[in-house]
């Protein structure tokens, strides 16, 4: 009921707050309401990927400079305007570093959180205007201790100011954009793997660095561990996605003996399991064309169509999708280009015979790799644009099944 104070409220008045609430709340509801209508990214159930509710197999490309561009330069949209494009011509999601480079990166997004984002917002903004997917790697390398101050032994310590910064940007990230129907995964960082066990680290430390700055495949897996329960805490569809390359040929043997033993297949799937923990739904590796069988698998792989096929099997025990978040060959050195092309459609080829859930060329528009790496809609390489879009037809066709 009505007080008699309201019952003399001026209908006009009224009338006039009513319609201004209206028009506040529309932009508000055409905000709301992309990310209130479609199902949250890639989920992994039962071994596959789940998009929409159905089975999804996909190729899309890393698009690595998509944030760090426009964080630098608000003014450069050139990104904003690459994404677009690769959403006109078909490509589903794209794969980029979603966090700092540098300790000047980092101490940015500690100083000044809302500017730090703000470049951020747009890349998300403009992936749901055009409907393409993200996947932010969000500590592309190992490098946020040293702005907690600590060395790299930090990220195995799940107490150290490191992972409580860790944890503190996911909970910013995934909180900020767990709604939001363009974000596909979430990933921990780039080829982590490779900084783990090394026998020669020690040639690699930077001045002032001892061997607490060595990280070890514990350490890496104590990250893991957390960077998956501060994700979990906000967001419990999405898929978890290390960023690991392949392990080296010798992944095991540089941890039990810092030696460069080759590992035997047993060996090597530990190693993926290892680096892949339970606290992830996926197995995420990296496959490069100009890295031949020797430093793949040795004795236990002639090719990476055998290797491809060796994970799936082992994919497919522990009921785990496989994501390649890197594949693709340089322009340049033995390979002349038309072999560098029949090598790429390979690599592609393989990765569909295996039964690979999803997979990521590298890498788009990246000025400062062109005439090796970058690939662009004018450029020479402009072909692999269209064998991924190609890819995406008959991998859509053919979804895998749960098993």
């Amino acid at each position: 009921m009505l007080s008699s104070s309201s019952r003399r409220f001026p209908l006009k008045v009224f009338l006039g707050i009513l319609s201004a609430i209206v028009l506040l709340a529309i932009p508000i509801a055409m905000v709301l309401l992309p990310a209130l209508g479609h199902s949250q990214g890639l989920k992994s159930e039962g071994g596959r990927f789940y998009l929409d509710g159905k089975p999804y197999r996909g190729v899309g490309i890393n698009y690595y400079d998509l944030f760090t561009r426009i964080s630098a330069k608000p003014s450069d949209e050139s990104t904003l305007e690459g994404l677009r494009r690769l959403a006109e011509a078909g490509i589903p999601f794209v794969r980029f570093n979603g966090g700092g480079f540098t300790e000047r990166d980092w101490q940015r997004y500690l100083d000044d959180p809302k500017g730090f984002f703000e470049p951020f917002d747009r890349v998300v903004r403009t992936a749901e205007e055009v409907g393409i997917g993200l996947v932010p790697s969000l500590f592309w390398n190992p490098i946020l201790q040293k702005t907690s101050g600590e060395r790299r032994e930090a990220w195995g310590d799940p107490g150290s100011q490191t992972i409580a910064l860790m944890r503190r940007y996911v909970a910013d990230v995934v909180g900020r954009y767990k709604d939001s129907p363009a974000i596909w995964a979430w990933e921990l960082g780039n080829e982590w793997n490779l900084y783990a066990d090394l026998p020669n680290a020690a040639g690699f430390r930077k001045e002032g660095e001892d061997e607490r700055d060595d990280l070890q495949s514990q350490q890496m897996a104590v990250a893991i561990k957390e960077f998956a329960a501060a994700v979990r805490k906000l967001d419990a569809r999405r898929a978890l996605i290390t960023g690991h390359s392949h392990p080296r040929a010798a992944a095991w043997h540089n941890t039990a003996e810092r030696s460069w033993k080759p590992d035997s297949i047993e060996q090597w799937r530990e190693v993926i399991l290892r680096d892949n923990t339970d606290a992830m739904d996926t197995i995420g590796l990296h496959i490069y064309g100009d890295t031949e069988a020797p430093e793949t698998g040795g004795q236990w792989s002639t090719d990476w169509a055998d290797y491809l096929n060796k994970l799936r099997t082992l994919a497919d025990e522990k009921k785990l999708p496989v994501f390649i978040g890197e594949f693709g060959l340089a322009e340049g050195g033995k390979r002349n280009p038309e072999q560098v092309k029949e090598r790429f459609r390979e690599i592609l080829k393989a990765m569909e015979d295996a039964r690979v859930d999803v997979a990521a060329a590298w890498v788009y528009d990246l000025s400062n790799q062109e005439g090796t790496w970058n690939i662009a809609f004018d450029n020479d390489r402009a072909y692999m644009l269209g064998d991924v879009i190609a890819a995406n037809k008959r991998w859509k066709a053919k979804p895998l099944s749960r098993k």
